[in-house]
């Protein structure tokens, strides 16, 4: 988890680093303003967050097509650099998704939920700095025992993007 605060990014894995998931993020195919198509990148711990969409589509849940999902170690490995890129390409929101937190944490890392809620308080900065409204980007706890529910969460959060309209930095 300290890979997503690290400023010098000299935390780093083979198989998984800062550079791979922002490649990852500036992959994604983000329509034009005039084609009326959002675009949402939910980032998503690959121990529950992960296998719950996974089984919303094995189960034939529908997940809204606006969607791209990046998989991710731990939401504490976020680091905030690619919910800023992913706005800076023209992205419309982000969500993202952790493990559920509580009486019944069940995070594989010890406290990735809780080290990605104070990572969280710093994405305010970085959108006021990018005039982009709070409400883009929204952390959701999420069991694998959820994945009738995610569809709908998933929806919520793409109608609550619609509110408040295409990102103004599509087409730059």
């Amino acid at each position: 988890t300290c890979m997503g605060a690290c400023p010098v990014r000299t935390i780093s894995f083979d198989n998984y680093n800062v550079s791979m998931i922002s490649e990852m993020v500036g992959a994604v195919e983000i329509p034009d303003e005039f084609s009326e198509k959002y675009r949402i990148l939910i980032l998503a711990c690959e121990n529950d967050a992960a296998p719950a969409l996974d089984m919303a589509g094995i189960n034939r849940h529908s997940l809204n097509a606006e969607v791209r999902l990046i998989p991710v170690r731990c939401l504490g490995s976020v680091n905030m650099l690619w919910i800023s890129d992913a706005f800076q390409r023209g992205y419309d929101g982000a969500m993202l998704m952790g493990c559920r937190s509580g009486d019944d944490y069940q995070c594989h890392f010890v406290k990735g939920s809780g080290i990605a809620e104070e990572r969280m308080a710093n994405i305010s900065q970085t959108l006021q700095s990018l005039m982009l409204e709070e409400g883009r980007v929204k952390s959701v706890e999420v069991s694998i025992a959820d994945s009738a529910k995610v569809g709908k969460m998933i929806d919520e959060f793409v109608g609550e993007i619609r509110g408040y309209g295409m990102n103004p930095f599509k087409g730059f």
